[in-house]
């Protein structure tokens, strides 16, 4: 066979670097977007009357003694009879009422494997590491707007995150220490930031224009922070420059206040309880408030992702209500030092007040250009856990992990219905 012409070998080649290209583009795209799970279905068993709860319990500021990552990689993993155990919860009633629910867990083997994290990376300690990286949002501009308006802040303390119209995703420790609810559960009350009135005063009631001051501060950071962490990819280039000349525009600082909103009942997994899920009690240190009226704001979705290590730029978010800025909405965005299947540990800057709140990443919706943010985890705050099961505990920043069998349960505690909750 004689060689072959140039005119021949120049298209295949020009041919064959187009289809590289454009797969290595699938690539990143795929790295950039939001992975669709098939999750298992949580059914509900039956529901029995309980006692209703002493409500003796008091608020810790830190949690000590769970059994952390490295404590847990020794456990073996429970069976599906534990799960469907750990899953089943109590519901206590705006009147005081109590009521367990046990449930079944079903298609688990047709949910894609949960891959096993055992990355072993070094850490960081305590709630705030060297400088303190925390915004404070105090311009209402930005804490009266999505995402910080689904920040909430709860009654006994804590923050939560709006996951529905009218159903808020906190730590279940912000409910229940484990044994008994806390003092004040039986008035529970979720607080949605709204903005000041100054009427009359200049400000932005009819007739007032407002003093504007043209400052560049906290709030500018963070959505310049957004726009960089997914520039890497180059896809939003040349956009968002109207948007910080806003923020230049913006009014003076105003904090907001709180419009006050009754919990017509709360759900917390039975996995979260002393005795029943032992060492990993931590990973069930979520529960659900739902609303007696729903706020006029917009909600965040939940997330499943499988690493966020991983991913691209690998940051996580949350807002909350820290205590040692009374008042203020805080925002922090920081990388993960270490996960596993169910927790995680990163170097986020938090002080008490800010657990309960909702960590979360933003990724392209598939098939979509749309960058979306989701909720992947719930921040269980600064605590001390068991490392090595012996005894021996360090302090971390600790999140629990939405996975897939959570989503489930908490979707099916958001609609009531878990055929509404096959894919997350």
């Amino acid at each position: 066979m004689g060689p072959i012409p140039l005119c021949v070998l120049l298209p295949v080649t020009v041919l064959a670097v187009v289809v590289a290209v454009a797969a290595e583009e699938n690539t990143v795209d795929d790295e950039y977007t939001w992975p669709q799970w098939k999750v298992p279905l949580v059914r509900k068993r039956r529901t029995l009357p309980l006692s209703s709860p002493n409500f003796s319990a008091h608020p810790q500021p830190e949690l000590s003694g769970m059994c952390g990552i490295e404590c847990q990689r020794r456990l073996p993993s429970p069976s599906l009879d534990n799960l469907e155990q750990f899953l089943s919860y109590e519901t206590v009633y705006e009147n005081g009422t109590r009521t367990y629910t046990s449930v079944s867990v079903q298609g688990l083997n047709e949910v894609t494997p949960w891959s096993r994290n055992d990355s072993s990376s070094s850490r960081h300690k305590r709630e705030v590491y060297g400088t303190d990286t925390r915004f404070t949002i105090s311009d209402k501009q930005y804490s009266t707007k999505y995402p910080f308006s689904t920040t909430v802040k709860i009654s006994t303390g804590c923050s939560g995150v709006l996951v529905s119209p009218k159903h808020v995703l906190t730590a279940a420790h912000c409910i229940h220490d484990g044994k008994d609810y806390l003092n004040g559960v039986q008035k529970l009350r979720v607080g949605i930031l709204k903005e000041k009135s100054r009427r009359g005063k200049g400000g932005k009631g009819r007739g007032g224009r407002g003093k504007g001051k043209r400052r560049k501060g906290d709030n500018a950071k963070v959505e310049e922070q957004e726009k960089e962490e997914n520039s890497e990819k180059g896809d939003r280039k040349g956009k968002g420059k109207g948007r910080k000349s806003r923020s230049r525009r913006s009014a003076e600082s105003e904090k907001p206040s709180f419009r006050w909103t009754r919990v017509k009942q709360t759900q917390v997994p039975k996995g979260w309880f002393k005795g029943v899920a032992d060492g990993l009690a931590a990973d069930y240190d979520y529960a659900v408030l739902e609303l007696k009226k729903a706020p006029k704001v917009k909600h965040m979705d939940l997330g499943v992702i499988p690493s966020i290590k991983k991913l691209p730029a690998g940051r996580i978010h949350f807002s909350g209500f820290d205590d040692d800025r009374p008042g203020n909405l805080v925002y922090r965005f920081c990388s993960v030092s270490e996960e596993s299947n169910d927790l995680l540990y990163q170097y986020c800057d938090a002080k008490p007040g800010s657990s309960g709140s909702g960590v979360y990443i933003r990724l392209k919706e598939p098939g979509k250009k749309k960058w979306k943010r989701k909720i992947i985890g719930v921040f269980s705050g600064h605590q001390w856990v068991d490392v090595n099961g012996n005894g021996m505990q360090q302090d971390y920043n600790v999140a629990v992990r939405i996975t897939p069998l959570k989503y489930a349960q908490i979707c099916y505690w958001v609609h009531g219905d878990s055929s509404e909750c096959h894919v997350a």
